[in-house]
């Protein structure tokens, strides 16, 4: 994922090395910093490109993925576009499988991209733009549908280490090298798990004493080992109220919760004050990390990744 100064071979070598920013308006009069990265400036505009690439092009090396072979994966929507583009242009037939609850900008960017999307039904009694784990199981048996009829390779970033690799390899890294190992905190909206999963055991590896911190919907803290009340919040692309195989509880200072209008009030001050125009996990992560600064992460520097652009959530009540 490494940007070299010369002509790309293919869109899929621009992925990586995003810009990093202090979001210091956003904190002003706050002990502290937040340092954002810039993941919606990938090519497919979120961070999950990384993750898309590093998955196949291991897939490739061990000789899981074969030349032609079709690749499945269920998605919110972003993964699924990483994949669209990455298989666009190393010449694998993509499969997209997607609940009808999440936005549908992502659907037909992936379609645009050459991919076939599956929408699936949600779960009775899901409302539009909230994905519950339930909504989630129909189009995973969906997924692996496809998988089974047509000896298709499952992307799966839900298992694969790829997915850690791309943030453990690269993400981390970069974001230690451009604030100058000055981090102390590292939050992250869960959502595969891969991101926080990469990021906290790389930046731990560089400095053992940095706090990683989960952040789930208020009203589904699974992870944290809490009641459920409402698995059908608006946070979009996590949240799931599932186990997350990715993710080590070892690598867990502790589990925050965010709730839908906090979410969405960072995300909308993130574009109006910063200029950032992002998605709900990202509004969920810079709520998060406002909150740590003034309380118990007080002067504390904290990174995170903003994850997608908000061009994914036109549709949503999200810019209203």
């Amino acid at each position: 994922m490494t940007r070299q100064p010369r002509l790309l071979s293919g869109v899929h070598e621009a992925i990586g090395n995003t810009p990093m920013v202090h979001l210091s308006r956003l904190t002003a009069g706050l002990e502290g910093a937040i340092c954002a990265k810039l993941e919606y400036l990938n090519p497919g505009f979120s961070k999950k490109d990384r993750i898309a690439l590093q998955i196949i092009e291991e897939a490739e090396r061990d000789g899981s993925l074969q030349p032609g072979q079709t690749v499945v994966e269920l998605t919110s929507g972003n993964t699924g576009t990483g994949l669209a583009i990455v298989c666009a242009v190393k010449g694998y037939p993509f499969i997209a499988v997607m609940s009808k609850g999440n936005s549908y900008e992502r659907a037909r960017m992936m379609k645009a991209l050459g991919a076939e999307v599956v929408l699936v039904d949600q779960a009775p009694g899901s409302a539009p733009g909230q994905v519950s784990g339930e909504s989630l199981a129909l189009a995973e048996a969906e997924a692996r549908r496809h998988v089974r009829e047509q000896g298709a390779f499952r992307a799966d970033q839900f298992e694969r280490l790829g997915n850690v690799h791309a943030h453990e390899y690269f993400t981390a890294m970069e974001m230690w090298e451009q604030t100058n190992g000055e981090i102390d905190v590292f939050v992250d909206f869960a959502g595969s798990g891969g991101t926080f999963a990469g990021c906290a055991k790389a930046l731990r590896r560089c400095n053992p004493a940095i706090r990683c911190y989960v952040v789930e919907p208020e009203t589904a803290p699974y992870l944290a080992g809490r009641q459920v009340t409402d698995p059908n919040h608006r946070i979009q692309g996590g949240g799931y109220g599932m186990r997350l195989p990715l993710l080590d509880a070892e690598d867990v200072t502790d589990y925050l919760t965010v709730s839908d209008e906090e979410a969405v009030a960072a995300a909308r001050e993130l574009a109006r004050r910063e200029g950032v125009f992002a998605g709900f996990s990202s509004g969920a992560n810079v709520a998060a990390a406002l909150r740590l600064l003034r309380e118990r992460e007080r002067g504390a520097r904290i990174a995170l990744t903003i994850n997608d652009s908000g061009l994914k959530y036109l549709s949503t009540d999200l810019f209203e």
